[in-house]
Order: structure tokens, then sequence, then C-alpha cells
């Protein structure tokens, strides 16, 4: 039931640097019951890198998973600042808004800002 959703984290991302993210959407077959997760990691050269790796987890755990798009993410620990920028050439662009609610579920005392930039 939700238990097992609810054992997904949010957010997986590296803790300092500018990487690559994706938003991705899990959802039971044919259930109602979905949620948003954000992952990005600088060890992924591309964005499909990280989906490849995140689909298999989900589907153990019986989700379908759709990458709904990607971008960038500056996550700077020191000052609590995260930015989210940028798109995903192959997924195209995530809503970042969307991103920015989730991470700030997670975290709570940072500035959080998102905006449609290259860079």
């Amino acid at each position: 039931g939700g238990t097992a959703m609810a054992a997904v984290r949010d957010v997986e991302v590296d803790p300092d640097g500018t990487f690559k993210y994706i938003l991705v959407r899990l959802q039971r077959p044919g259930g109602e019951e979905q949620r948003h997760i954000v992952r990005g990691t600088k060890a992924a050269e591309f964005h499909n890198h990280i989906f490849e790796k995140v689909n298999p987890e989900m589907e153990k755990l019986g989700y379908e998973c759709k990458c709904l798009g990607g971008g960038k993410i500056d996550h700077n620990s020191k000052d609590k600042k995260i930015r989210v920028f940028g798109l995903s050439t192959g997924y195209g662009k995530a809503d970042h808004s969307v991103t920015v609610e989730i991470l700030k579920k997670v975290y709570t005392d940072y500035e959080i800002t998102w905006s449609d930039d290259k860079k």
C-alpha cells in the first residue's frame, strides 16, 4: 500500500556542486496513487544515466516510472542554497517549480530558486 511508496525518498541528490537531475513520476500500474521524485548526481554524464539507474530500482518496488524532464541543480550546502535550471536534451525541461516544491520538503532551511536559464 502507501507504505512502500512512502519508503521511497523524495530527493536523492549530491550534497555539492552542479549536476544533472531528472524529475520522475512514480505510479502503481493501474493505480491512482502517484508521486514525484527528484534524482541528480555528478556521476551521470547524461540525464538518461540517472533514469536507467532509478527505473529498475522502482520497478522492483512495483512502480512504473516516467521521466517528466530534467535540468541541472546547483547545490551549495555551505550557503544552504539550491538553484534549479537548464534542461535535458533527451527528456526536455522538467517543471522546475515542481522540483523546487519537492526540494523544499527535504531542504527546509534552504534558499531554493529556479530559472529557465541554460547556465
